[in-house]
């Protein structure tokens, strides 16, 4: 098909529906994507009325968004009457993620699909020893979402779990999990062991994967990746640096915009409506090694991109 064929195959379908009631196109787009209904709205006038709609942002808000809301430390009412159309709560909800429970979870949507994401606060973690003082301090930081985050003051034994019920998920999405943290001046310990994590839905064997949060040895292992020959490298190629190889299968950190730091954990799939808990470890306890100068923010919990 030719372009001019398109443009006047788009025109002459945008004529037939100007003959359709506001309330029918109305209910089309919405059985498309917040990222359609955007794209047609620029189309034509006669779906920019119908793309501005409740009825349509309304079916891309998550079934549940009104109980969500409701648990926000700003109390229920500090969005649902804020904003005078639900397209503009939705990308409100998009672009300034809301703090809930107390303050130990943070809910957001995907901006394209308005699948649901959260993340977990260091205070939502089960992290050994982190009640004890001598090897955990619980402060507050500039630019944290929460008010409290975790700093590894000094430990051998580094384990730290997270559950979240797969209910509180989109159902049919495939996710991943991602630490969130930062480092301070004169981070230690992580350069001589990576990390081993676990993510799964209950009762079920959970993915595995290598950790490494030693940012160094991650610029390292992106300019090695590059540089070897400007090929595809092996598929385990290792680069000594201090006491850590470079291994191409384990997961490395990557800046994020809000200037933390993440690396992912691993993904699972939320079939259906599941009741089940999804399960995340993230444990170093083989090394040995003091560690000390991670700082946590929390495990967030978005859909797998792509």
């Amino acid at each position: 098909m030719t372009c001019r064929e398109r443009k006047t195959m788009l025109s002459g379908s945008c004529r037939g529906f100007h003959a359709l009631p506001e309330g029918c196109i109305a209910n089309a787009l919405s059985l498309t994507s917040p990222k359609d209904a955007c794209r047609l709205s620029l189309v034509a006038s006669t779906f920019r009325s119908a793309a501005d709609s409740d009825v349509v942002w309304e079916r891309f808000l998550p079934p549940d968004y009104v109980d969500i809301i409701s648990r926000s430390i700003d109390g229920p009412d500090s969005l649902l009457t804020k904003f005078h159309s639900k397209k503009e709560l939705y990308f409100h909800l998009c672009d300034n993620p809301i703090i809930i429970d107390s303050g130990t979870k943070s809910f957001s949507l995907e901006k394209g699909t308005g699948k649901k994401c959260f993340m977990l606060a260091a205070r939502d973690l089960i992290i050994v020893w982190g009640d004890t003082p001598q090897y955990w301090a619980w402060i507050s930081l500039p630019g944290s979402r929460f008010p409290e985050v975790a700093e590894l003051l000094k430990v051998t034994w580094f384990e730290v779990r997270a559950k979240i019920n797969a209910s509180m998920l989109s159902p049919g999405t495939k996710y991943s999990a991602y630490m969130v943290f930062s480092t301070k001046s004169g981070f230690h310990g992580f350069d001589y062991q990576p990390a081993e994590a676990s993510v799964g839905i209950s009762g079920h064997d959970g993915q595995k994967r290598t950790v490494c949060f030693d940012i160094n040895v991650a610029r390292m292992h992106s300019y090695q990746y590059s540089q070897v020959n400007h090929r595809q490298p092996p598929s385990f190629y290792m680069w000594w640096h201090g006491n850590v190889p470079i291994d191409h299968s384990a997961e490395y950190p990557k800046l994020r915009t809000d200037g933390w730091m993440e690396v992912e954990l691993g993904e699972f799939l939320v079939e259906g409506k599941k009741d089940g808990d999804v399960e995340i470890s993230l444990m170093e306890v083989k090394g040995r090694y003091w560690k000390w100068g991670l700082i946590i923010q929390g495990i967030e919990i978005r859909p797998k991109a792509g």
